[in-house]
């Protein structure tokens, strides 16, 4: 399969995201365990778009996994990657052991230096991807939050659809937050025929 180059990458590098992936980690899919989330089948289908459309259009992925503690013991099952979501050779790849991913010093290192903006994906909402979003904030960076690509706990008696639609309201104070679908029709690539010679947007 021929891959889409988007002419963008080239002309506004600092303008191209980076699509994380937040603890794609098998603890969170699978049915009895602690942190299990009972709805996450539709937040894996829009994982799986985001990160399609990602590898497609040449945006960076990248890849953060909590590694620690008891649930997420390097080499234990639980801590391994979700069937699919395997990274591949050129993905970038974080660990760290605190939910936002800039406890991950390279994470924040890498994302610092280069300061893309950052759409953010996984699990759990009211934890990991809450933490990042507040800590690109304060760093500077423009932050997405794609709102179907992740699924959140029930907390203290609120159901977990509860949660989640209040930690996506709470996120739209330090970001935007975007369904999958939306997000990807804004940040497709330009078609090649918006690039011909004789196109009027040639020379722009």
């Amino acid at each position: 399969m021929t891959r889409q180059i988007n002419p963008a990458l080239y002309r506004r590098p600092r303008s191209v995201p980076v699509l994380v992936l937040v603890d794609m980690q098998q603890e969170y899919e699978v049915a009895g365990r602690p942190l299990a989330l009972p709805s996450i089948g539709p937040a894996l289908s829009n994982c799986r778009l985001a990160l399609d459309h990602a590898r497609e259009s040449g945006i960076q992925v990248a890849y953060v996994r909590w590694i620690g503690g008891p649930l997420f013991q390097a080499g234990t099952r639980f801590a391994r990657w979700i069937e699919g979501f395997e990274p591949q050779g050129c993905d970038m790849i974080f660990d760290r052991d605190r939910p936002s991913c800039y406890a991950s010093p390279a994470f924040a290192d890498v994302m610092e230096r280069g300061s893309p903006p950052l759409v953010i994906a996984g699990f759990a909402g009211e934890a990991a991807c809450l933490a990042t979003a507040i800590d690109g904030f304060h760093r500077g960076q423009d932050i997405t939050f794609l709102s179907d690509a992740s699924a959140s706990h029930g907390l203290d008696g609120i159901t977990p659809a509860d949660i989640h639609r209040s930690v996506s309201a709470v996120l739209r104070a330090f970001g935007d937050v975007m369904s999958t679908q939306s997000w990807i029709a804004a940040s497709s690539p330009f078609s090649p025929s918006a690039f011909a010679p004789n196109s009027t947007h040639a020379n722009d």
